[in-house]
């Protein structure tokens, strides 16, 4: 089985490439959507962090508190607990992913794709076969991280200044599709890839 790491910076619409390529049958995993129901309680990663930085991320319900905790980890000075909190959740997620992409390939699927912003950070990129990058024009990525996220331009300019440079993804990557929003261009790009990868399609 094939295992495609697909990566980028924010905003640059990798959800809509997995939604491309799962209309021709290659399914993904979205690891955000992973962190998501790991922490739900009871929680062995969500145990986990409160270990590391207490009981105050937590709101009454028992549930993660994601300002609390970016509070402790995005603070000026506290680079420690952020490369702590990467190294608890990297392990948890790919420890779910692993599994998951076992049951693809019991279940005889021969291509699937890994969504996964942290792809290099989290070193699940030496375990893919396939390096997939997405990109899009500066201006593009600021519009949609703005009205998906409910940003000001300041904050998602902010936001975007913490991504790496497009040649930072790259140089890492067997192929890169720019997601302007030309569909037919998208279209095109992905035919083009699941032929590379020799996955039978209807044209």
């Amino acid at each position: 089985m094939l295992t495609v790491g697909l990566t980028g910076p924010s905003g640059a619409g990798k959800g809509v490439i997995s939604s491309l390529f799962a209309g021709y049958g290659v399914p993904s995993i979205d690891t955000d959507r992973v962190y998501h129901d790991l922490l739900v309680p009871p929680s062995a990663c969500l145990d986990e962090l409160v270990g590391r930085f207490g009981s105050g991320i937590l709101y009454p319900d028992g549930t993660l508190d994601r300002k609390a905790l970016a509070a402790v980890v995005f603070a000026e000075g506290h680079e420690r607990d952020l490369a702590d909190l990467n190294a608890i959740t990297h392990r948890h997620i790919l420890g779910e992913v692993r599994v998951m992409l076992a049951r693809y390939e019991a279940e005889g699927v021969r291509t699937v794709l890994v969504d996964a912003p942290q792809l290099f950070e989290s070193g699940f990129d030496t375990e893919c076969g396939f390096i997939l990058s997405v990109l899009a024009p500066y201006e593009v990525r600021l519009s949609r991280i703005m009205a998906r996220d409910g940003l000001d331009e300041a904050r998602a300019k902010a936001r975007l200044a913490a991504s790496h440079e497009d040649e930072f993804f790259a140089e890492r990557s067997d192929a890169v599709i720019l997601n302007d929003g030309d569909m037919p261009a998208l279209e095109s790009d992905v035919r083009r890839l699941l032929t590379l990868w020799e996955v039978a399609y209807e044209a």
